[in-house]
Order: C-alpha cells, then sequence, then structure tokens
C-alpha cells in the first residue's frame, strides 16, 4: 500500500470539483486547488490519528495479558483445552496481504491462549514467523516479540504510517479485536472474571473506534470494506457494565462467529 494512499478519498473529492477551465485561470484553480487539498489531506491525517491515539490508550484484556496481570488458570481449567482455536496452519491459506496482516493478529491472540493453558506454541510460533516475513514489513523491524503484534500500539501505528502501511494497522487491530471477542465468547465465564465496568466498556468502545476507521477508509480502500461491513454487526455491542456484555454476547454469539469467520477464513 503507498503511503498516500490513506489520503486517495481527498484526491477523489478534488476531481469531482474539476471541470472545464480556462487556459488564464489555471494556475490560480491549480493554486487554490493545491491549498484545500492540502487542508483537506490534513484533516484527514488528523482525524485518523485522533483515532489511533484513542486506541492505543485502551488497555488490553487480562486474558491476552503475559504479564503478573494477566488472567490465571487452576491446575484443573488448565487440563481442558481450548478446541476453538486457530490452527497454526491457516497461515498457509492467507493469499493476500491484508489477510495475512488479518491471520497474523489473530494467531497472536490466540497464541496467548494456548501459553495460558500450557499447551504446546513452536507451530504458533513458526506460522507468525513465516507470516511476519512473507509480509515484510518493516514496521516489525523494532518489534522484539512479534507475539506482540497485535496490542496495536502508538508506537506500531507511527512505525506503520512512516512506511506506507497505516491501512493495514486497522487490519490488524480488527481481526485482533474480533479474534478476542470470539475467545471470549466461547468461555464467558472464565475469560470475563477479571473485567471491570470500565474494561466492558473499553472493549465496546474499541468496535466504535474501528467501524470509524474502516468505515472511512473503504471509501477507497477495497481491502478494507470487507472489514467494515464484517464489524458493523458488532456495533450492537455497546455495553458500559459486565453484566450488559455479558447479556449482549450471548445475543450476538453469531455475529461475533460470522465477523471472524469473514476475516479470519
Amino acid at each position: 500500500m503507498k503511503k498516500l494512499s490513506i489520503l486517495a478519498l481527498a484526491a477523489i473529492v478534488f476531481a469531482a470539483c474539476g471541470g472545464n477551465k480556462s487556459t488564464s485561470n489555471a494556475e490560480e484553480a491549480d493554486s487554490l486547488k493545491s491549498f484545500e487539498q492540502e487542508q483537506i489531506e490534513a484533516s484527514i491525517k488528523m482525524h485518523f490519528d485522533s483515532i489511533a491515539a484513542e486506541f492505543s490508550k485502551i488497555d488490553q484484556p487480562n486474558f491476552v495479558k503475559e504479564t503478573e496481570n494477566g488472567i490465571a488458570l487452576t491446575k484443573e481449567e488448565k487440563q481442558v483445552k481450548p478446541t476453538y482455536l486457530l490452527a497454526p496452519s491457516v497461515a498457509d491459506e492467507a493469499t493476500t496481504l491484508a489477510e495475512k496482516y488479518r491471520v497474523l493478529a489473530a494467531l497472536n491472540v490466540d497464541k496467548r491462549i494456548a501459553n495460558l493453558y500450557e499447551m504446546p506454541v513452536e507451530d504458533f510460533d513458526k506460522a507468525i514467523t513465516k507470516l511476519a516475513a512473507d509480509i515484510d514489513d518493516p514496521s516489525f523491524k523494532d518489534i522484539e516479540d512479534k507475539g506482540s503484534i497485535f496490542e496495536t500500539s502508538s508506537d506500531l501505528y507511527k512505525a506503520m504510517e512512516d512506511n506506507g502501511r497505516i491501512n493495514y494497522f486497522w487490519q490488524i487491530a480488527s481481526a485482533a479485536l474480533v479474534e478476542q471477542l470470539y475467545i471470549v465468547s466461547q468461555n464467558k465465564d472464565k475469560f470475563l472474571s477479571t473485567f471491570t465496568d470500565e474494561t466492558a466498556a473499553n472493549v465496546t468502545f474499541r468496535i466504535i473506534l474501528i467501524l470509524d476507521a474502516t468505515n472511512r477508509l473503504s471509501q477507497y480502500d477495497p481491502e478494507i470494506a470487507p472489514v467494515a461491513a464484517a464489524m458493523t454487526p458488532l456495533e450492537h455491542l455497546n455495553a458500559t457494565s459486565v453484566n450488559e456484555l455479558k447479556a449482549q454476547m450471548d445475543d450476538m454469539k453469531a455475529e461475533i462467529e460470522a465477523a471472524r469467520k469473514a476475516l479470519v477464513k
């Protein structure tokens, strides 16, 4: 994706405003057009920067943390291994660059869950390494742990912006969030046990931010349009408390599964 692709919408706006111009007015019109284009491009960039900044402030749920603040499982719970995680071989099925970014994010989330249950993660590591190599995104160069890519930090956003990969930041963010929602929907009692009302509200706020970004980007980026379409039904997850989130996820389990299938095939 070219670095200026995020500004293509601005170019479309100006193309529509063209019309026939006399030769004598051409330079003046071009000068005005250039100034207006700079203003619109700056406005577009500012809006996406604002969305990303808000997104990066939101803490990750405890069940995907690999720190002492992460969720704890009992010995008995660890014996019942999850059957809902993606097979690492799904990495071989991703063909487009957008699909590779999404699968990379989802496998990173699933690796955290596999670690949580003390499952072997070698195949996850191999798949993640392969995808990162296939993607060849210089934004990942300074990320020591490729398994943290799904966390979508402000540093990752800035690096992807600098390297002309900013559209794919939202591919990562969307797939990571949907995979987390899918995992929660499989074992709500356990994975929501460490949620506070603020955590629940933050999860649904992520959906709003992603939809804002992907809907705007989908006006010119055909690769992100399916992401926006897959995420749209999830806007009905608007909980402000743990109890609300649990009830809404019960009602929307099918929509969450459909979004996952659409993003990670």
